[in-house]
């Protein structure tokens, strides 16, 4: 209870200061982008008065620093002030609630890096979670109860916490999934502002202790994976592999929804539009908020999966050498599912948007360029749906259950290149209300 309290102490605070301070450097920002603006027109002035203008500009100068200082300084004063609530609060630990996880979760995926620099409290370590509460490898097998030899791990994506798996309120697939095969579900959490290569460590870490530390002998491992989720899945097995480590040849499947195996649009129209806005003046101060993205987003540009790929080169650059090509697991089976939407992956509008973060191409791995090695046999495309209604859909469930029960292609629902018919209202409440029987 005495370290629980603490923990609620430091997380209140730690969220506190942070928006005091993030206030404080918005305003700061716009005090830059308000003094270019005005040093144009004054320099515009000039031209027509001369001299005349100067001390106008003078004058101008020292009100709005000394407005734009109060204004930061009060934002600054009012985080700490609100910090003071956390020793007569009655609220919850942030990290132990939906929301308050969520928020945290949104904070780590924007700024996570820094996070763990400067507010470590806020950027805890790869964890298991049950119930909102962390539980380390070494207790979790105690805590889920009937431990089996089949694990299924599930990996959430940015921004995102193992709550997002509940999408609606409807019961999650690991819910589902505990019940409908023999298989143990484990829901894990993570920072995902980090490096995906940082994240794929700890991953790599965390399966090594719970294969070690499992109560009964582990036979099988299955890893689902939303989003950046894959791309991590993918990094840990490959740095497993490479050093011979024992959790990984355990691995029979690893499913990725909507990964960004071959980068992600938003993150590629950042990277380009934060080097345009640095060259004037005035918009300097958006192209520094957009260039504190988190490692992780960056890493997103391309699907960077190793620490090659980033180690001692400008993160901002705009010629980045090509990434290091990571192969799938051997003896595993890679499956793998895109959406769109619109009706068609070939529309146009599909084709430039996708699912609205990830297209089509880089969630099967394959575009002229590059080719990741996924088997489309493997692959199951939803048309008219969006990237976060991979988390809980009826189509990909079906999909799950026939994927994680060794049942082959031919068995499975229609694979990539094959439309799955987006289910009617109806059919998709009925199906909702079924599963929460």
């Amino acid at each position: 209870m005495v370290e629980s309290m603490s923990q609620r102490r430091a997380e209140i605070r730690a969220l506190a200061r942070l928006a005091g301070d993030e206030l404080g450097g918005a305003v700061d920002g716009i005090a830059t982008t308000h003094r270019a603006v005005s040093d144009h027109v004054f320099a515009a002035v000039s031209w027509g008065v001369g001299p005349a203008a100067k001390p106008f500009k003078v004058v101008h100068d020292a009100i709005t620093s000394g407005v734009y200082r109060m204004v930061s300084g009060g934002a600054v004063a009012a985080g700490s002030v609100a910090e003071l609530a956390a020793e007569v609060s009655a609220l919850p630990t942030p990290s132990r609630t939906v929301y308050g996880s969520g928020l945290i979760a949104a904070l780590q995926g924007l700024i996570g890096d820094s996070l763990e620099q400067e507010r470590p409290i806020l950027a805890s370590p790869m964890t298991f979670r049950v119930d909102g509460e962390p539980v380390g490898a070494d207790e979790i097998g105690a805590v889920v109860g009937n431990p089996r030899p089949r694990i299924v791990v599930f990996l959430h994506g940015l921004v995102e916490t193992e709550h997002a798996w509940r999408l609606g309120g409807r019961p999650s697939y690991a819910e589902r999934l505990d019940s409908d095969l023999d298989r143990t579900t484990l829901m894990v959490r993570y920072n995902s502002g980090l490096h995906i290569a940082d994240n794929a460590r700890q991953l790599d870490t965390l399966l090594g202790e719970l294969v070690a530390n499992w109560p009964v002998e582990v036979e099988e491992i299955a890893l689902v994976c939303h989003s950046m989720g894959g791309l991590i899945a993918r990094g840990a097995c490959h740095r497993a592999d490479s050093e011979q480590r024992g959790w990984v040849r355990r691995v029979r499947q690893i499913v990725c929804l909507g990964s960004p195996h071959l980068g992600a649009p938003l993150e590629q129209m950042a990277h380009h539009l934060s080097a345009a806005l640095n060259q004037v003046p005035e918009t300097r101060p958006f192209a520094r908020l957009l260039r504190r993205r988190s490692a992780g987003i960056r890493d997103l540009r391309q699907g960077s999966l190793v620490d090659e790929d980033w180690q001692d080169l400008d993160a901002d650059a705009l010629r980045l050498k090509a990434i290091q090509e990571v192969p799938l697991l051997p003896g595993a089976d890679h499956y793998f599912v895109t959406a769109s939407i619109t009706r068609s992956p070939r529309h146009p509008l599909g084709r430039i948007i996708g699912d609205g973060l990830v297209l089509p191409s880089s969630g099967s791995g394959r575009n002229r360029a590059r080719r990741i090695g996924f088997d489309d046999a493997n692959g199951l495309h939803l048309p008219g749906a969006n990237h976060f209604s991979l988390l809980n859909h009826e189509s990909v469930y079906n999909a799950l259950l026939n994927w994680l029960d060794g049942k082959p292609a031919s068995e499975t629902a229609p694979t990539f290149g094959h439309s799955v018919p987006t289910a009617s209202r109806s059919t998709r409440n009925s199906a909702a209300r079924a599963s929460s029987v």
